[in-house]
């Protein structure tokens, strides 16, 4: 599993902003194996346009942070409203949050994928209290140890024997591909979340050898919560403010 188109545009966005790397870069690395992004509905533009345009628009619009939404049902992670934009990334399962400064509009891309094209439809956005990339890293590794253990306790891995494959190579797997000059603690959690977010949909696919109701429920509830701190820390470590302090 890789990281999700938002938070690809968000972590490039912000590096380009700070000048660690170009637009041309920015729109390959989100690109990926879609053919093409198309920006929709930018203040003020009346046409779409592509991702490698979208820093100078940003510059333009007055945005002193960025930030990812990563939200499901019931844990609306890195949104606050208004209501009807919610409701938008909940359906997306992710966007880009775009805070403006003093007198500035904040806005959020939204990403619409079909067979051909990812439209990043722009709405008003409230922009998000930031999450701290430290504490949701800590809570992460705290979380998949938990996790780990629980999972060990059901023997999941008598029935799924992908998940310990995945623990054991951990040190084997792709690399994210993540702008230069990301933090090294950063792309720890970053990994980690990944690494998470795979587990999770492996041990959820199926209903495996579980026995009994509770088995059932355990397995499911732990796997929310490692799926609830993955996304966190996804969301806090894509998320990033453009003013220096």
């Amino acid at each position: 599993m890789a990281l999700p188109r938002s938070a690809l545009l968000a972590t490039w966005l912000t590096a380009v902003l700070r000048g660690h790397a170009g637009p041309d870069e920015l729109a390959d690395a989100v690109h990926g194996a879609d053919p093409r992004h198309l920006v929709v509905g930018w203040p003020g533009e009346a046409e779409p346009f592509g991702l490698a345009l979208l820093p100078g628009a940003v510059r333009r619009a007055g945005t002193v942070a960025v930030h990812l939404a990563a939200p499901v049902p019931g844990d609306p992670v890195g949104l606050a409203g208004p209501p009807e934009f919610n409701t938008e990334v909940l359906g997306a399962g992710e966007a880009v949050l775009l805070a403006g400064g003093a007198g500035a509009a904040s806005y959020g891309l939204v990403p619409e994928v079909d067979a051909r094209t990812v439209l990043w439809q722009v709405a008003a956005a409230n922009p998000p209290v930031p999450l701290d990339p430290g504490e949701a890293g800590r809570v992460l590794r705290r979380t998949l140890v938990e996790t780990t253990a629980a999972l060990v306790r059901l023997d999941v891995a008598s029935w799924q024997p992908e998940i310990p494959d995945l623990l054991l190579n951990v040190r084997h797997r792709d690399p994210l591909h993540l702008p230069p000059g990301t933090p090294p603690e950063v792309l720890d959690t970053l990994e980690r979340a990944d690494l998470c977010r795979d587990i999770v949909a492996l041990a959820l696919g199926v209903d495996g050898g579980t026995v009994s109701a509770y088995e059932a429920e355990e397995r499911r509830r732990c796997l929310t919560d490692l799926d609830r701190s993955a996304r966190r820390a996804i969301a806090a470590c894509c998320s990033a403010s453009l003013v220096s302090t």
